[in-house]
């Protein structure tokens, strides 16, 4: 496939927004997060424990989520992006290690989740956004017990 200069435009303005996702989430500040999702957004996060439904929606389940985080990072790569005019899908890995106070002896502090991001995003005249999100699980270690993935 031969890139026009729009398409390297429009494939780093996506990249770009992944980057972001990651680095909202991993400082918590959630209503950020209005940049990165359309309104109508719909986001799945069940494959790995969280909430699925419509933006609003898992918007505040983030808010209350991450703050029994002490720690995140979510390492992105392997962007699988392909678009189609104003429309485009994505397939992003995701590396995250996690750190939590689980209350447990001896305490497991840091744990390690790999997952897909499966995306799907639009051009809106804000710039592109998701206006759909699932995960994939890949796998998990060290988990904290009370955590069923």
């Amino acid at each position: 496939m031969r890139y026009t200069a729009e398409m390297v435009a429009d494939r780093l303005e996506i990249e770009d927004l992944i980057t972001d996702y990651a680095a909202i989430i991993d400082s918590g500040e959630v209503d950020r997060l209005d940049d990165i999702f359309t309104p109508d957004a719909e986001i799945d996060y069940s494959a790995m424990g969280g909430a699925k439904g419509a933006y609003p929606e898992v918007k505040e389940f983030l808010r209350k989520a991450l703050k029994g985080f002490k720690n995140t990072q979510h390492l992105i790569s392997n962007f699988e992006i392909k678009l189609d005019g104003d429309r485009a899908t994505g397939k992003i890995m995701c590396f995250n290690p996690m750190e939590m106070e689980t209350g447990e002896r001896p305490a497991i502090p840091v744990f390690f989740i790999g997952l897909w991001y499966h995306d799907e995003y639009v051009k809106t005249p804000a710039g592109w956004r998701i206006a759909k999100r699932s995960e994939t699980k890949s796998w998990t270690h060290n988990l904290p017990s009370f955590m069923t993935l």
